[in-house]
């Protein structure tokens, strides 16, 4: 509770939103990560996506998983940040929600994309959607919330522009490249677009 609502009555303090599907998210992430890298488990690199013969479940599990420490902590700074906006603003569900169809989509469009000896690992294409997403949600005319717009939309718009740039320059030699920005790129659109797919959905009558 903050300190403005400490002298306040119980029964008129504001409820207190519980932010907990990011810390199941992350500690997925690392908990993977932990068990490939450090534990040499059997069975974790059947969740990378190997492009020349996937799996299904593979476009999923993909998005866990990770190349290197660097790789992890970079995602789950930016996945933290971003991941939590969104959970604070639609709850839970739609994290989870966000978070699987933008990663799934990001790894989807790398598939069709990239060459088939590639293999897609990381939660980049999901943060890059969160990213999209955190921003879309907090569109409002409540001058803090324009703030928060301006402050990750100069952001979410720098980092798009340049993972477009360099998915551009991927038709020569694409096959060299560590940094997937196709799934960058595409993470972002498809958050774009779940956005504007829930946004066409009706809503039941408010009881005001």
């Amino acid at each position: 509770v903050s300190q403005l609502e400490l002298g306040k009555p119980e029964q008129k303090r504001k409820p207190e939103k519980r932010v907990n599907g990011i810390f199941w998210i992350i500690l997925l992430n690392i908990g993977i990560f932990v068990a490939d890298h450090f534990f040499k488990v059997n069975g974790v690199k059947a969740l990378y996506l190997y492009h020349n013969w996937p799996v299904w479940y593979q476009f999923v599990t993909a998005t866990f998983c990770h190349a290197n420490w660097n790789h992890l902590s970079s995602n789950l700074f930016f996945l933290y940040i971003f991941g939590k906006l969104v959970e604070e603003e639609e709850g839970s569900f739609a994290l989870w929600i966000s978070y699987i169809f933008t990663g799934v989509g990001a790894n989807l469009v790398s598939w069709l994309v990239l060459p088939r000896n590639a293999v897609s690992v990381g939660a980049s294409g999901a943060v890059f959607g969160l990213f999209a997403i955190s921003v879309l949600v907090k569109m409002s005319w409540d001058w803090r919330k324009i703030l928060e717009v301006l402050i990750l939309g100069q952001f979410v718009i720098e980092k798009v522009m340049e993972a477009a740039q360099a998915s551009t320059s991927l038709r020569g030699g694409y096959a060299l490249q560590n940094v997937n920005h196709i799934a960058h790129l595409s993470g972002a659109l498809v958050g774009v677009l779940l956005v504007w797919l829930l946004s066409k959905v009706p809503s039941g009558p408010s009881d005001s």
